[in-house]
């Protein structure tokens, strides 16, 4: 049992939830997600299975898309409507004040991580801080947006579309934009609509899943934004010894594929000389 699952995330469940209950009616402990979702969010989260679980990373490294609702004036400890409430005021932004703060913040910036966060800071996860009430310094890392939309706005609640890096607190960027708009915020609503290839169309549901009503996508799928090339026997035996490959084909990487379409190996380009392959993942 191999390939990629992509499912729907209720809320209430962790990401982790549904990476054991997949696990338990599959009867497989071979299986691992692409990216985690808070409890409280919904929406796409893809599942590696069996062997494709050899390319995780690189799923998880993909653009990611959300929506997101936003409520002002109220500030938690989680960043969320699931936190403790630290702070509340009356406030009333405008919507053309939101889109102009939500047009300067499209690009590169520093986000400051969530104290909620599983992040480590010395051997310890942030979160693990957190309950302890213990004080600790929020590291900061590069994220990119690139692209934020105002969906719907009522008053001090509005909506918004985003397309994001890897990395990225949702969370975080609702507090940033609160703070823009000299205000506190929190995300009172997320749902992941996108995350690389994989849409919401995509998905299946836990209970598609009892019900055997869902298949695979394959590696080659997962992967198609790779150049692949069809190989032979000779070929195929020097891929499966992890031979370097000669770059004849002048792409970066390269799927290579056995004459049934199996998936061989992702090879990318070797640092010693480029003008060489060298394996990174090995499928067979």
């Amino acid at each position: 049992m191999s390939g990629i699952l992509v499912v729907y995330k209720e809320a209430g469940m962790t990401s982790r939830d549904v990476v054991n209950k997949v696990g338990r009616l599959l009867h497989t402990k071979k299986i691992g997600h692409t990216g985690t979702l808070d409890p409280m969010a919904t929406g796409v989260l893809v599942l590696c299975v069996g062997s494709s679980t050899k390319i995780v990373e690189l799923l998880t490294a993909t653009e990611k898309e959300y929506i997101a609702e936003i409520t002002l004036g109220i500030e938690t400890d989680t960043l969320d409507s699931t936190g403790t409430i630290l702070k509340k005021e009356n406030i009333l932004v405008s919507k053309d004040q939101i889109e102009t703060i939500l047009k300067s913040m499209v690009g590169e910036y520093s986000q400051e991580v969530p104290l909620y966060s599983a992040i480590r800071v010395n051997g310890k996860k942030l979160y693990e801080y957190a309950r302890n009430k213990e004080e600790v310094k929020l590291p900061s890392r590069m994220v990119t947006i690139y692209s934020l939309e105002l969906l719907q706005y009522s008053e001090n609640t509005f909506t918004i579309k985003t397309k994001v890096s890897k990395g990225t607190y949702i969370r975080s960027l609702v507090r940033d934009i609160a703070k823009k708009l000299n205000t506190a915020g929190i995300m009172s609503r997320l749902e992941r609509t996108k995350q690389g290839l994989f849409e919401l169309k995509d998905c299946v549901t836990l209970e598609d899943i009892e019900k055997g009503k869902y298949s695979f996508l394959s590696i080659k799928e997962a992967l198609k934004d790779y150049p692949f090339v069809e190989v032979d026997e000779k070929m195929k035996n020097k891929i499966k010894n992890g031979q370097l490959i000669f770059n004849e084909y002048d792409q970066p990487s390269i799927l290579f594929l056995d004459q049934k379409q199996n998936p061989l190996a992702l090879y990318h380009t070797y640092e010693k000389d480029d003008e060489y392959l060298k394996p990174w993942k090995m499928f067979c």
